[in-house]
């Protein structure tokens, strides 16, 4: 196609078609549509090809984003694809479901007024597309090693580890407690932002590589740790971050509140008919609902809650519209499906005598920035209201979860429970025990897919250097 200096005038930014929100709330598909060829290409030539590219730096793996927009551009789907994959483990879900506003596009020269290229729309539409037409990842020139390494948790992190391991010839098993892979990208985020069927195909392109699933499995639980660390070279946790914070206030054992991971992993065991657990199926249709909290959690809560059929979704957060830690295209969605935002608002109680009645906040004001530019919100006096609500959902965030046994193997975690693996160590992502490296939501914190993605690989290339191959 065609390229002039100035295409980003000639072409302007275009995203693919969205649903709109009267028939999205109506179920659980996607809302964004794929870009054809054409379409794609048009705006992969919008790429200015800075000769430092701000996108590549912003993008925590790194993506040769440049490169393949060219390629796209030109045609070279393929090679697109094999790029892509070269830093990305996950492209198709992170073209899907990363904050590109504030990554990538944020970063984009192009941003400043003309419209960023659209980075993770041409991302998605170049991994959906290429695989749909057969590309697979070459391992014909890989050579077994003859090591192999155990991986306990089948998230973004321990799927991305699991990758690069198989490229390098050490074969890998794969455990987790679910009865899928993914983690929260199976059993956390909704349908609507990313379908199933994607991360379906993304474990049937892994075994295609050999790397080995083994569901349903609790290490700890259903097979000692110490088989693995026996039978393998080395060992890899991704085991994220599954705790979910609590509020600290009355009323949080009121029947009615719900937090906000077994509410969404319940959503998607009964949209996926997959068995519940102990309290069943947690519907919100015909009812008011409250949802404390101002990040992507929360928005997945507002969201799934209103394609349930409440009667009415509230949002609650204790800062302003700008500092919310939310995606804003997510709130923006929420805000096009119906729901209410209350800003500035701080919960200090759960109202109600045998059920929640509604939800008692203050109004708060930020105070003026500190030596680190953090403006903390502060209780306006008498402010005091009440939201009726009956049903509250807690979306307060996760931290990891250590497992008991962890100290037997001399796994060291700090004062908030998340793992010791130093990045810059001489083999990347090792923990206190040589043979065990560590990565993702359990030794960050509860944070982005695409950093767990990152973490994955680095302890990947960490292992490697370990086994010397």
């Amino acid at each position: 196609m065609a390229k002039t200096d100035f295409q980003f005038l000639n072409q302007p930014r275009q995203n693919p078609a969205k649903t709109g929100a009267q028939v999205r709330i109506t179920g659980f598909g996607e809302i964004y549509g794929q870009f054809d060829a054409t379409t794609a290409a048009c705006q992969s030539t919008r790429c200015l090809h800075c000769g430092n590219p701000y996108c590549e730096w912003k993008c925590p793996v790194h993506n040769y984003i440049p490169n393949w927009l060219k390629l796209v551009a030109e045609g070279n789907l393929f090679e697109a694809a094999e790029l892509c994959h070269r830093t990305n483990s996950l492209p198709e879900i992170c073209g899907r479901i990363c904050p590109q506003d504030r990554l990538c596009e944020g970063a984009c020269t192009l941003n400043d007024g003309f419209g960023a290229v659209t980075i993770g729309s041409i991302e998605k539409y170049i991994t959906d597309t290429a695989l749909e037409q057969g590309w697979r990842p070459d391992m014909t020139k890989v050579i077994d090693t003859g090591k192999t390494a155990a991986i306990v948790g089948a998230g973004p992190a321990g799927i991305s580890c699991a990758d690069v391991l198989a490229r390098h010839g050490v074969k890998s098993k794969v455990y987790d407690r679910h009865p899928e892979i993914g983690g929260l990208l199976t059993f956390g985020i909704p349908s609507f932002k990313l379908e199933k069927k994607v991360v379906k195909r993304r474990r049937e392109v892994l075994e295609g590589m050999g790397v080995e699933f083994v569901l349903d499995t609790e290490i700890g639980i259903d097979l000692p740790f110490q088989q693995l660390v026996d039978q393998n070279d080395a060992v890899f946790l991704g085991m994220g971050a599954y705790t979910f914070m609590k509020g600290g206030f009355p009323g949080e054992d009121l029947p009615g509140k719900f937090d906000a991971l077994p509410y969404l992993i319940s959503s998607i065991h009964h949209l996926l008919k997959l068995e519940q657990g102990a309290n069943g199926f947690i519907d919100m249709q015909g009812r008011d609902i409250v949802v404390l909290g101002g990040g992507d959690t929360a928005m997945d809560c507002t969201r799934t809650a209103i394609r349930q059929g409440a009667a009415s979704v509230t949002c609650c957060y204790r800062r302003d519209e700008i500092n919310m830690p939310g995606s804003k295209r997510e709130f923006v969605n929420a805000k096009e499906e119906g729901v209410q935002f209350r800003w500035n608002r701080q919960p200090v109680k759960i109202i109600g005598k045998d059920k929640v009645e509604g939800v008692k906040v203050v109004t708060t004001e930020l105070s003026p920035e500190d030596k680190n530019g953090c403006r903390t919100p502060q209780a306006v006096p008498g402010s005091e209201e009440i939201i009726a609500a009956d049903r509250v959902i807690i979306a307060f965030g996760f931290r990891p979860s250590p497992a008991t046994w962890f100290e037997e193997f001399s796994i060291d975690v700090d004062d908030r429970g998340r793992v010791k693996a130093i990045a810059d160590s001489e083999y990347k992502y090792q923990t206190a025990n040589p043979k065990i490296f560590a990565g993702g939501d359990m030794v960050r914190g509860s944070d982005l897919v695409v950093t767990a993605v990152y973490e994955g690989r680095q302890a990947a290339e960490g292992i490697l250097d370990f086994l010397g191959v």
